[in-house]
């Protein structure tokens, strides 16, 4: 007679953190999708409104041109999805909270809702940032900068892609602060360390600015300059929140998981 086989009690743990997972990633791509619903209806205007900054500047009689069948078609749809998935950006970072909160102490999940409306604020600030500044910018010096008889007429895929692109740079670019406040949060650095590596990442930020950026030293400059500063935003902000977390560090240490 065969003995049944029981799961060990490590197995039953995995098994219901991996189920939490899928539930929150089920809950998360249903608020996009929710989103995404009656952003379809709207999404040749959201295009008209994403390709105004490049419209504005073409001479009369140009327009955008579509050199793929479908494109007319994908490329709206593209971007309504896109626009749903960055709306839906609280209630997906919120489901990651939701499941990573059972496990941080007290003092932890304290930081955790400043940290997520922190991030998706500066995030929305740097497509802003992008859209209302940024674009008008780089575009004007393309079309000015176009040989004699040469028309602009951009494919709208092709300008789809461009405009992404600038938008998750400067995006991410906007991070910064969030992103330095988690690193001394981990203590994988130190605000003094921070501090005394200033020339290094004002180099490094203009460096990964013309990478990212289209070749020209203003959108570059443009980038480069608000993530330096923000650069120096995160650094005030992790010495604050170091000073003001020594004082409960034992008593955060005590306490056990929730």
């Amino acid at each position: 007679m065969s003995e049944s086989i029981t799961p060990s009690p490590t197995e039953q743990p995995l098994l219901a953190h991996l189920v939490e997972l899928r539930s929150c990633i089920v809950r998360a791509l249903i608020g996009v999708a929710i989103v995404l619903v009656p952003l379809l209806f709207y999404a040749r205007e959201l295009y008209h409104y994403l390709a105004r900054p490049l419209l504005k500047l073409l001479p009369a009689g140009s327009s955008m041109i579509a050199t793929e069948v479908a494109s007319p078609f994908f490329t709206p749809f593209k971007l309504a999805a896109m626009l749903a998935f960055a709306i839906a950006l609280p209630w997906v970072l919120y489901q990651i909270w939701a499941f990573v909160a059972p496990g941080l102490y007290r003092n932890e999940r304290k930081l955790v809702v400043p940290l997520l409306v922190s991030s998706t604020s500066l995030f929305y600030l740097g497509v802003a940032f992008a859209y209302y500044l940024v674009l008008p910018t780089v575009f004007k010096f393309f079309v000015s900068s176009a040989p004699e008889g040469v028309a602009v007429m951009t494919d709208v895929s092709k300008y789809l892609d461009f405009v992404l692109k600038l938008f998750l740079a400067f995006g991410v670019a906007f991070e910064t602060p969030v992103a330095i406040v988690l690193l001394v949060l981990t203590g994988f650095i130190t605000p003094q360390q921070l501090s005394a590596r200033r020339d290094y990442v004002l180099v490094g930020v203009f460096v990964v600015a013309a990478i990212l950026t289209p070749p020209d030293v203003m959108s570059q400059t443009m980038l480069a300059v608000p993530s330096y500063l923000l650069f120096e935003v995160g650094v005030l902000a992790s010495r604050w929140l170091v000073r003001k977390r020594k004082p409960a560090e034992a008593d955060a240490e005590a306490q056990p998981p929730a």
